[in-house]
């Protein structure tokens, strides 16, 4: 009784999903199809332009019946040239995407700085020394990064954490310090 009641589900259970396979393969045929024909129609799309498809709302699970391809941008964001110096004193220039935090700077340009945090504000790991004409232009501390640079070492008047400051074209040609970690 059992088994029969199992194949009974094995089969009933393997014809939806052979439906279900089958009208998706149908429905992307439809968008592909579509797609298709909205580009004849549509016109060109080069650099910097948009073109839409539109695809029937029966074959979208968005509210709105019509989608937008974007096509890769050629955008690049702004960069500076910025100078790491290790703990023994060799210099390492990168180019130093705007708005990134100088934490991740140094990680995508294989600059040993630690981070053990991963930007977190919970270590000092990412200390950095600055010179004294940029310093003073940075951000205030937050008293949660005041407190982690008390646990720095070779902690100077111009420390602070590589994650809390975001690179800006100001800093362009600007030298920064990795301490020596102890180790």
């Amino acid at each position: 009784m059992y088994a029969s009641m199992l194949n009974n589900l094995v089969r009933s259970t393997a014809s939806a999903a052979a439906k279900r396979s089958a009208s998706a393969t149908a429905t992307s045929s439809k968008v592909a199809a579509s797609a298709a024909s909205n580009r004849s129609i549509g016109g060109s799309s080069g650099p910097g332009r948009v073109s839409a498809i539109c695809v029937p709302a029966t074959f979208t699970s968005r509210p709105t019946a019509l989608r937008r391809r974007f096509h890769a941008s050629s955008y690049q964001a702004a960069t500076v040239p910025i100078t790491f110096v290790d703990p023994v004193g060799k210099e390492h220039e990168v180019q130093a995407e705007v708005g990134k935090h100088l934490l991740d700077v140094a990680h995508d340009n294989n600059i040993e700085l630690e981070g053990a945090c991963g930007g977190e504000l919970a270590c000092a790991t990412c200390h950095l020394i600055f010179e004294k004409k940029i310093y003073d232009t940075l951000p205030e501390k937050l008293d949660e990064e005041d407190d982690m640079l008390d646990l720095a070492y070779e902690l100077t008047d111009t420390s602070r954490l590589g994650c809390q400051i975001t690179v800006r074209e100001d800093f362009a040609g600007m030298k920064v310090t990795i301490p020596d970690d102890g180790f």
